[in-house]
């Protein structure tokens, strides 16, 4: 990211909150970057990041701006599945350069089967970016005669689809504190066929692409990026209260009774983000590399899931004890720091890092 794009992200936020969704300057951006496809095969118009270089590229949209680092994150994550998809089908849907997936992961869809495809049903929350998705995502309990079937382990058997944009009914129902530009409304599907084609496995050994992103287990992979976007915001929120406090400190009253205090708090805080930082930057890093030559990695995306739930634990608790201390400014909507904290109290409802 440059200047002018930080510029502009910083200038188009709190039009962004206004509208509750991305503003036309936003979108434009994101595409001409192709932050949406940063997960995406080169050869079809994407970035192709690695791990860690996505993970660095949301961590910093989200320092700037967590509204729009969380609708890159969650509509990158979608555009990764055509790494699962008919490459076929995947070719034909990203000639399209404003291509953008989304939807949801909760399986609250139906999928009754049918000679040559799906007759679906189902209604799904939190489409993050619904009014600029081309297609929406999500799972369905696969039945058949209105049975739903089992997997070889007896339970449920679910798989993911996509769906044209015209074949949903989006319902504008996203009302939330934070994260307002998101605009992850829910949607609808009635009595849709589609194509074999249109369904897949989120497995990376039903991937049908080579590169090795589509090795890597989606769930980790989810968990490191869902946790950038609150280590961007947690860093912008520690950044703004340490400007805070060297303003009121030249207040020798307040610097003496509670700055002195305030600022020794604050560094044990910031001590402990940098080391929870760099234990996660390291394990995706060797997470990576580990997959690069087939090592196993279940230690590892196991220690991921824990230490990424932890560090959302220890942001919430830490932005808790900072907040009260930064005075009415803190709690005025238009102030950034406000923002920064109603966007990491959204985003930690997500489910996912959850301890």
């Amino acid at each position: 990211m440059n200047q002018t794009h930080i510029n502009l992200i910083k200038d188009q936020q709190q039009h962004a909150i206004n509208c509750k969704a991305m503003t036309a300057a936003q979108l434009d951006l994101s595409i001409s970057e192709k932050w949406f496809k940063i997960w995406v095969p080169k050869c079809l118009g994407g970035l192709e990041f690695s791990l860690l270089e996505g993970m660095q590229l949301l961590e910093e949209l989200a320092y700037h701006d967590g509204g729009l680092a969380w609708t890159i994150t969650l509509c990158s994550g979608a555009n990764l599945f055509v790494g699962f998809i008919d490459p076929k089908i995947g070719k034909e849907i990203f000639q399209n350069s404003q291509v953008c997936l989304g939807g949801s992961g909760r399986a609250s869809g139906y999928a009754e089967r049918e000679q040559g495809g799906y007759r679906i049903k189902g209604h799904w929350k939190y489409a993050t970016g619904a009014p600029h998705l081309t297609h929406f995502t999500a799972n369905c309990v696969i039945t058949e005669k209105g049975i739903p079937v089992l997997d070889e382990n007896d339970q449920q058997l679910i798989y993911s689809f996509f769906f044209d944009r015209n074949d949903v009914l989006i319902h504008y129902d996203w009302d939330t504190f934070g994260l307002e530009c998101t605009a992850s409304h829910s949607f609808l599907v009635e009595n849709l066929f589609v194509k074999d084609s249109r369904s897949f496995v989120i497995n990376e050994s039903k991937s049908t692409w080579p590169q090795l992103l589509y090795q890597y287990p989606f769930i980790p992979l989810a968990e490191l990026t869902l946790l950038v976007n609150f280590i961007g915001m947690y860093k912008r929120f520690i950044d703004l209260v340490e400007r805070y406090f060297i303003v009121k400190s030249q207040d020798e009253v307040w610097l003496k009774d509670k700055g002195k205090l305030y600022f020794k708090r604050l560094d044990k805080i910031q001590d402990d983000f940098n080391k929870r930082r760099d234990v996660i930057y390291q394990l995706a890093e060797q997470s990576w590399s580990n997959r690069e030559k087939e090592m196993d990695n279940a230690i590892i995306y196991n220690r991921i899931a824990i230490e990424s739930r932890s560090f959302v634990s220890s942001i919430k608790d830490h932005v808790m004890q900072l907040f009260p201390l930064c005075g009415i400014e803190a709690a005025q909507r238009e102030k950034e720091m406000n923002i920064v904290f109603r966007n990491i109290f959204t985003a930690s409802q997500h489910s996912l890092l959850q301890e």
